[in-house]
């Protein structure tokens, strides 16, 4: 069963940490984690006590798979089944069971506020579903959805919805499985990286990964801004820093209307060589510090191992060792 196919909206633990941990409490944690992105397919296999135990990374044909909340992702099966098997082979991946990380534009993440909201799935989810109708590219009741609850700046409740279509899913966890993995956790890749953001008074993660760009902004404990879109270009390395500037500008200005106060830090993946300039574009507009995400503090509380995969573009790999610990 994955993470996608719902979860109980009971009272959060403190901290991000725990919060998002109380999200998947129902469900196994494995040690193994497999990420499926549009270029390329990795794993990594971590040990009882949190280190690195192996990873691996095999690139994709261009095309194979294309990520999409509507369509089908999966365009070259066979091309995704082999790059998969060789990884699993060379982390030690075979028939064991693993999360599952799929690309950001699969899973559509809302955050609603609500006056209240029961408790009981059978009598939560059709309220969430009529909510997300008007909201989502597709049937909602052809999907699978996640949730949990926070509260927010002034006390009111909010629920954070993580959605996707039932079919997408499949296509994602069926490559796995013919590569035999054992799909357990399904997770979009950036929120896998949300236990990777340092808790503080205003922290946002921008991360590009393929052709889409997530911005996420957390303040202490809770997530108060999400924002996923598609770049034109296609290309990460080719991205300049007003683009990037004119996608994050919307999430800051909405979390500045809406949680008032400035952004402490800045944490950035996924650009290349292009990082740099980058992150001295979003340091000069926003004023606030802006870090590679392996030189945050968060990040370097994990160990050298860690923050290497991270800096080497595994950042949801690691993102997901976070959020077990």
């Amino acid at each position: 069963m994955s993470s996608l196919t719902g979860a109980s909206l009971s009272t959060p633990k403190a901290g991000l940490f725990g919060r998002l941990t109380n999200w998947l409490d129902a469900m196994p944690h494995p040690a193994s984690v497999c990420e499926i992105a549009g270029d390329h397919v990795s794993a990594a296999r971590w040990t009882a006590i949190g280190g690195l135990d192996s990873a691996a990374v095999e690139g994709l044909e261009p095309g194979s798979v294309r990520p999409s909340p509507v369509d089908a992702n999966v365009v070259n099966g066979e091309e995704l089944r082999s790059a998969l098997r060789r990884v699993l082979d060379r982390v030690g991946g075979r028939g064991q069971m693993m999360a599952l990380l799929v690309p950001d534009p699969a899973v559509r993440v809302f955050i609603l506020p609500f006056e209240n909201l029961p408790r009981r799935a059978d009598e939560y989810l059709p309220l969430l579903r009529w909510r997300l109708k008007k909201s989502v590219p597709f049937d909602v009741e052809d999907t699978v959805i996640s949730s949990m609850r926070q509260v927010g700046r002034d006390g009111n409740l909010e629920v954070i919805a993580a959605v996707a279509r039932k079919s997408i899913i499949r296509e994602y966890e069926e490559a796995l499985e013919a590569a035999d993995g054992v799909p357990g956790v399904v997770l979009s890749s950036t929120f896998a990286c949300l236990p990777l953001l340092d808790e503080s008074a205003g922290a946002m993660l921008v991360r590009v990964a393929g052709a889409n760009l997530t911005t996420a902004i957390v303040r202490g404990p809770n997530l108060c801004v999400y924002r996923s879109t598609e770049m034109a270009g296609g290309d990460p390395t080719h991205f300049d820093a007003r683009s990037i500037l004119d996608e994050v500008f919307p999430a800051v200005a909405y979390y500045q209307d809406t949680w008032g106060g400035e952004l402490d830090r800045v944490l950035v993946a996924g650009f290349g060589e292009r990082e740099e300039a980058i992150r001295s574009a979003i340091s000069d507009e926003l004023k606030a510090t802006a870090l590679p995400l392996a030189d945050g503090e968060t990040s370097r509380s994990l160990g050298s191992d860690a923050q290497d995969l991270i800096a080497r573009g595994g950042e949801a790999l690691a993102g997901w060792m976070a959020n077990g610990k």
